[in-house]
């Protein structure tokens, strides 16, 4: 599986068939990121009503689209595409700066035999529940932003209790989206050890196998698509 990161909470999931899944893409002119100009064939958003993950319209290609939030209203699953996706509720920060809060959800799904998390943009500490939902998760595309986002120490609770193999960080501040009270990446990997447990893919793209998943949890940062 190829994984691309366009920035924000924005990624390709790029299957060994060719399946290819897009996940909480943004409003370009308003994020600053580049317009996600590769073919989806499912697109999956967070929420239904946030313009910095649910431009589902914006994506190329004749792709199907699910807002998760409507798998929570299923009963905490639905099929898009032939994709199981699994979601659960959650909720934007409650003091947030710019807008009311606004309901969202968080998601996994399994490609290539890997199970994939997605914490969507939650902003408050997490319940039992929603820690227990990403349980087994081999690859978490993970929050590390703080402020508008869950606070990163409760990040790291997460990871610590699920364990997962991968830590993919997004929806941190960046040269391109900069709001000032968002934290940069070096905050997010103070919580862990950059020596042992870090590593670099100095690009916007990696390839990850259920072969080559590290043993114990590891962080890869990934660069933004330019």
């Amino acid at each position: 599986m190829r994984i691309k990161w366009y920035g924000q909470a924005a990624f390709m999931l790029t299957t060994d068939s060719g399946l290819r899944v897009a996940t909480d893409p943004y409003t370009p002119h308003e994020l600053g990121y580049a317009p996600m100009t590769d073919r989806a064939d499912i697109v999956l958003t967070s929420s239904d009503d946030d313009s910095a993950h649910c431009r589902h319209d914006l994506v190329p290609g004749n792709h199907t689209w699910l807002n998760t939030l409507d798998a929570v209203r299923a009963g905490g699953t639905s099929t898009v595409g032939g994709l199981e996706v699994k979601a659960i509720e959650a909720m934007e920060i409650a003091d947030h700066p710019l807008h009311e809060p606004g309901a969202n959800a968080m998601y996994r799904f399994e490609l290539d035999g890997i199970q994939i998390g997605h914490m969507g943009d939650i902003g408050n500490d997490l319940n039992a529940k929603q820690v227990a939902f990403f349980d087994g998760v081999d690859v978490l595309l993970t929050l590390a932003g703080g402020v508008f986002t869950t606070r990163l120490d409760e990040v790291k609770r997460l990871i610590d209790t699920c364990q997962p193999k991968l830590v993919i960080p997004m929806h941190f501040r960046t040269l391109t989206y900069k709001p000032r009270n968002l934290h940069w990446i070096e905050t997010f990997l103070t919580y862990f050890d950059e020596e042992k447990d870090v590593d670099f893919a100095f690009d916007c793209e990696a390839d990850i196998t259920k072969d080559t998943l590290p043993d114990r949890t590891r962080v890869l940062v990934m660069d933004y698509a330019r």
